[in-house]
C-alpha cells in the first residue's frame, strides 16, 4: 500500500513560513534546483515511508546538507544521486544549486550502518522536530532547536509511530530521547548521534539494540 496519504497527513501537522525554521515539504528554498520543490520532496518522503519497518530512528532536526533538500531525515543529495537509498531510484537531476551535491556526514554514517546491519530496507528515518532550524542570517547553517520548536514536531512524530505499531522506536541523540519519553512513547533504547565523532558509538549502539 502506498504511504503517500500518510506523508501528506504528517506534513499537514507542520507549520510553514516561520523565520528560522524551514519546512522542506511546504517552503521553497532559493537554492532548490529546478524540479526539486516541496512537491518532489513530499513524493520522496512517501517513497521512503512505503515499507513495513522494523525500526524507526528518530533524530533531532533536519540539517542544511541533508533533509532540507532531500526531504528525508539523515539523507543527502549525494546519497540519492548514487542510488544508495532504498525504494528511491537514482537520478542524475540535482536537488540544490550548490556547485557540488551536498554530502552530510551523519547521513553517510547512518546509511552505511543500516546496510552493514542488514536493516536498511526496513528502517524509517525521522526527526523529533521535522523543520530545519537555521540562523536568520544564513540559510546554510544549523542551530539547536528550542524546546518550543521541538514541540512542534510532536503531532507528526506521534502519528508516524501509530502508523507502524510493530516498529521499534530508537532515539538518536539526547533531545529526541527526551521528547519521546515526555510523550510517553516506548523506545527500545537511545543511541549516540553520529555527529561530532559519534559514528562508532552510533553503530555499536544500534547493533546492541538488535
Amino acid at each position: 500500500m502506498s504511504k503517500s496519504p500518510l506523508a501528506k497527513r504528517l506534513i499537514e501537522t507542520l507549520p510553514s513560513g516561520r523565520p528560522g525554521l524551514f519546512n522542506p515539504w511546504k517552503d521553497r528554498c532559493p537554492h532548490d534546483a529546478d524540479g526539486n520543490g516541496p512537491a518532489e520532496k513530499l513524493a520522496r518522503l512517501a517513497q521512503h515511508l512505503d515499507c513495513e519497518p522494523k525500526f524507526i530512528l528518530a533524530g533531532e532536526a533536519p540539517g542544511y546538507q541533508g533533509c532540507r533538500y532531500s526531504g528525508i531525515a539523515f539523507t543527502s543529495e549525494r546519497l540519492l544521486g548514487e542510488g544508495a537509498i532504498p525504494r528511491i531510484q537514482a537520478s542524475s537531476a540535482r536537488l540544490s544549486t550548490r556547485k557540488l551535491p551536498f554530502s552530510e556526514p551523519s547521513a553517510t554514517i547512518v546509511w552505511e550502518t543500516l546496510f552493514r546491519l542488514g536493516i536498511a530496507e526496513r528502517t524509517i528515518l525521522w526527526n523529533a522536530v521535522q523543520l530545519h532550524p537555521h540562523r536568520l542570517d544564513k540559510l546554510w547553517s544549523n542551530r539547536t532547536p528550542t524546546p518550543e520548536e521541538i514541540n512542534l514536531g510532536e503531532p507528526a512524530l506521534r502519528m508516524l509511530i501509530e502508523a507502524y505499531p510493530k516498529a521499534k522506536v530508537v532515539a538518536v541523540g539526547k533531545k529526541s530521547e527526551k521528547l519521546l519519553l515526555e510523550m510517553g512513547i516506548p523506545i527500545v533504547g537511545a543511541i549516540r548521534h553520529p555527529a561530532y565523532g559519534g559514528a562508532t558509538e552510533f553503530a555499536s549502539g544500534l547493533k546492541g539494540l538488535m
